[in-house]
């Protein structure tokens, strides 16, 4: 649950308007009013996802000697998820709300203070018509406990068979009132009675081939609701097919889907979301050690990426709400401007899952070490992180509006996003001074031409020079090219051949040979 400590909903409402201006991210299928907990990445939030994926994979396996990639199929058989635990015990607590029929997660709602007004009925004098169905409505503390009526004929209304007759005329059976501490039986936004919990699996079910029959557990599937399993599954293909000894890795991107409940927080909390996960395999005296390793190398990516240290809070989850497998884990959480929430899981799962498939499956996993002769089943650490959330903190940290004076003297607000080069959507602007002169459009686009193998550009000629540093800032990109009339050598042979870069946090400027700029770029955006 969000620490409401670090909520700031102006900022977030000014971040999600931009990311759908500048085409960073869109709700799905808004055209027929959208897909609730799904979401589209434009132009340029595919651009920010991608370089995060590419440099997650870089660090975690191109950069590592003892970390394997793999790619898993989304489709999961039933089998798999049996053995996992998840086909019985994947699910959250539900409840639905009577007066509105919201669903909510049951562990999720806030506790509340108030006075519970308790209905055994209504009833409608002239028509005859009455209901005994027991209702309540929570008033906060502080409110008059009268101002339940309301909501009360508002749910009994529904049940009217004759809708042309008020709630209003409606009269209440009262049963009796009580005052609630830390009751969480109600839903916040109207103070309605909710249904008892209900556990709600959180999978995608599908049927595979045409003429699937039900009862074949072979024709059912799932959508993978985590990454994880595909790896356990390939674990000793992986062993087998490469000379690798223990402690080993093997690293996942890939898509899960979870049908949540109650799909929250922009792109925090989807159906449909990206994982970066790795399993790393290890003798069990390991275990504890590379748990914080693990958790070390984590927080050194983050702030690679832009997300500074004291931004994240590490909190070491305590016994009693870890993983019942789980012997040791540390959630990586960010302060979002809707509260601190996770961002990635660093878990010791010990050798929970590679024995459940070793008994379900029915097929030896173990590890034979040929120095010690022994076999045991290794255990595992798993550092497994969001590729939204992470997407999303990157935006959140990267968003700012700042008050400066503009070359008129006046002051305006700039808004700029202070993306890592590394991680920016479009690495570098190329701006002609003036679109008619035709040797600096050449030269512009000999530099595009330079750049575009090796980082994404931006060519812009439209407006004042000012506007389009703005236009550039507003999307995170850190450097912008100009070709001036100093470059083609109009002021004298001094500058020729160079060119002027604007840097984006600072706004300053310098001049750089052209026949320099890639170099000088790749040893920043690396």
């Amino acid at each position: 649950m969000a620490n409401k400590d670090h909520t700031d909903p102006v900022r977030m409402e000014k971040i999600v308007s931009l990311c759908k201006r500048r085409g960073f991210i869109f709700q799905s299928g808004e055209l027929y009013g959208g897909l609730n907990g799904c979401w589209d990445y434009g132009p340029l939030g595919a651009e920010l996802k991608r370089n995060l994926k590419d440099y997650w994979w870089r660090k975690t396996v191109q950069e590592r000697d003892d970390v394997l990639g793999m790619d898993g199929s989304i489709l999961t058989m039933q089998q798999v998820l049996k053995a996992s635990g998840h086909l019985d015990g994947f699910s959250d607590p539900m409840c639905d709300c009577l007066l509105s029929k919201a669903r909510l997660r049951a562990d999720q709602i806030e506790p509340q203070d108030g006075t519970a007004v308790w209905y055994s009925g209504a009833r409608h004098e002239a028509s005859g018509w009455s209901t005994d169905r027991p209702f309540a409505v929570l008033v906060p503390a502080g409110k008059d406990a009268d101002s339940a009526r309301k909501t009360a004929r508002r749910f009994y209304g529904e049940f009217m068979p004759d809708k042309k007759v008020s709630p209003k005329e409606l009269e209440l059976l009262e049963d009796k009132r009580e005052e609630l501490t830390g009751t969480t039986r109600f839903n916040p936004e109207n103070g309605s009675l909710l249904t008892e919990p209900r556990e709600f699996n959180l999978m995608f079910k599908t049927a595979i081939g045409a003429s699937a029959d039900e009862n074949d557990p072979n024709a059912t599937a799932y959508l993978r609701p985590e990454t994880a399993q595909s790896i356990f599954v390939q674990y000793k293909n992986v062993l087998d097919s490469n000379r690798i000894k223990l402690p080993f890795g093997i690293a996942q991107v890939g898509k899960s889907f979870r049908n949540e409940i109650n799909p929250r927080n922009y792109t925090f909390r989807s159906r449909e979301f990206e994982q970066m996960e790795i399993e790393f395999f290890c003798r069990p005296e390991d275990g504890l050690r590379l748990t914080d390793e693990w958790l070390e190398s984590r927080l050194t990516f983050y702030e690679e990426v832009g997300i500074p240290r004291e931004k994240l809070h590490i909190l070491d989850v305590p016994d009693g709400e870890r993983a019942h497998y789980s012997e040791k884990t540390y959630d990586i959480e960010y302060e979002f401007p809707f509260g601190v929430q996770e961002l990635e899981g660093v878990a010791y799962r010990t050798n929970y899952d590679l024995s459940k498939h070793e008994k379900h499956s029915g097929r030896p996993l173990e590890y034979f070490d040929e120095e010690t002769k022994e076999k045991f089943i290794p255990h595992v650490v798993e550092p497994s992180a969001g590729c939204d959330r992470t997407v999303l903190a990157m935006i959140c940290e990267a968003f700012d509006e700042e008050e400066i004076t503009n070359e008129k003297g006046k002051t305006e607000t700039r808004t700029v996003m202070h993306f890592a080069p590394r991680m920016a959507p479009i690495k570098v602007g190329i701006f002609p001074l003036l679109k008619k002169n035709e040797e600096q459009v050449r030269l512009c686009r000999e530099i595009q031409n330079t750049l575009q193998p090796w980082m994404t550009v931006f060519y812009d000629d439209g407006g004042a020079v000012g506007r389009r540093y703005r236009r550039q800032d507003e999307v995170g990109t850190p450097f912008c090219i100009t070709v001036d009339f100093d470059t083609i050598g109009e002021n004298g042979p001094e500058l020729e051949g160079t060119v002027t870069v604007r840097h984006r946090d600072s706004m300053e400027q310098e001049r750089l040979p052209i026949d320099g700029l890639l170099a000088w770029l790749l040893e920043r955006i690396r």
